[in-house]
């Protein structure tokens, strides 16, 4: 019994040392195949990983790519300058112009060039609605977006301008209408309302001093009141301290100057010989002698052609006949030029009372203190313009 029972235990103890024995085994391959399957899968993963890496990297690449195409494509259409074959491209707008009106004009100066492009950003910043008139240089370092922003700021450039050589209000009217947007009917009717200027020291037969021949820079839209206005400060300018104590001395105002300015310039082709005839005509102011100036029967009949003043002409009723009224005319004959206004300022003080034109037709003049030699030098002028054929 005990040796059956040895037996027993003896081959449970010998399976039991056997079982341990396998456990250890397996332990010990279990410390050597782990890892190996650990590293296995963090291999694996690291793959996977990578392909995934690679395809977001790829995406990148396209999404980069297409990204820079949008940029290129949406700075050439609306931030890249546009090309002009000049500096700089005028862009006149008027008061009335409506979006199309605008497109028009880009379209004819060949500046719209994607016009897709400009109605897009137009529409965004709200520009069809908003039409300002004016005057618009376009440069060649300008894009859409530039364009768009200069219309709908209004921040026009101003535009220049001139005139010379003005006898009435109707060429005046005439001149300024050609360089700016009114036309020269409205121009015409606002020189001719006292009620714009009239408490402003000026009538209808003198706002034309206020118009002093020379260039000017004024918006293009300016009205017809604000550009009066504007004359009136210039000149009123140009009356500075000295000049109105000069005309005080010679006791005229500033617009009786420019009165006298427009005969002298009228009558004088030599710049050297203004002074003089002004001191001519002053002194005959003096005495209240008429002045007998032909320019001012010229400016009475309207008639500018005149090349020689007859008796017949000397007829004619009208405040501006220096001839049968002494003193001076209701106004300028002309636009007074600043170099007549300042011969009159620095008028020649001298003894002469007449002068005429030389028979030789140098530009020049005979002038005389009596009426006996002024009558010797006529009648040799009036000779040689006979022998020309020169009767009107």
């Amino acid at each position: 019994m005990l040796f059956g029972v040895d037996s027993t235990v003896q081959r449970f103890n010998s399976k039991a040392e056997c079982g341990c024995q396998k456990g250890k085994n397996t332990t010990r391959l279990r410390q050597y195949i782990n890892p190996s399957i650990q590293f296995t899968i963090f291999v694996h993963r690291k793959f996977l990983e990578m392909r995934k890496s690679k395809l977001l990297y790829r995406l990148m690449i396209v999404l980069s790519l297409f990204m820079i195409a949008v940029v290129i494509v949406v700075w050439k259409l609306f931030f890249s300058p546009v090309k002009i074959a000049e500096e700089g491209i005028d862009i006149y707008i008027g008061r009335n112009a409506v979006y199309e009106d605008v497109k028009d004009s880009l379209r004819f100066k060949g500046i719209l060039v994607n016009e897709t492009a400009f109605d897009l950003l137009a529409r965004r910043k709200r520009y069809i609605s908003n039409i300002k008139p004016g005057r618009y240089v376009i440069n060649e370092q300008m894009s859409n977006n530039d364009i768009v922003n200069l219309l709908r700021s209004g921040n026009q450039t101003p535009v220049r301008i001139t005139f010379n050589n003005i006898r009435t209000l109707d060429e005046l009217s005439a001149s300024l209408g050609n360089q700016i947007a009114i036309d020269s009917l409205e121009i015409y009717k606002a020189l001719t309302d006292e009620s714009i200027y009239g408490d402003k020291g000026f009538k209808r037969e003198t706002i034309i001093a206020a118009f002093i021949p020379d260039t000017y820079e004024v918006y293009w839209t300016i009205r017809a009141d604000e550009l009066i206005g504007r004359m009136i400060r210039q000149f009123r300018s140009f009356w500075n301290s000295k000049r109105l104590g000069m005309a005080g001395e010679l006791g005229l105002t500033p617009v009786e100057v420019s009165i006298l300015a427009s005969i002298v310039d009228d009558e004088v082709l030599k710049e050297d010989e203004k002074s003089k005839i002004a001191g001519v005509y002053m002194n005959r102011l003096k005495r209240n002698m008429p002045m007998q100036a032909c320019p001012t029967i010229k400016f009475a009949l309207n008639d500018f052609t005149i090349r020689r003043v007859l008796n017949e002409h000397l007829e004619i009723e009208s405040p501006y006949n220096t001839y049968k009224h002494t003193g001076l005319p209701p106004g300028p004959v002309r636009c007074a030029s600043k170099s007549g206004i300042n011969a009159v300022l620095n008028a020649e003080n001298h003894n002469y009372l007449y002068f005429v034109a030389r028979h030789d037709f140098s530009g020049y003049h005979h002038f005389s203190t009596n009426l006996r030699d002024h009558i010797n030098y006529a009648n040799k002028y009036h000779l040689e313009l006979n022998r020309m054929d020169i009767y009107r």
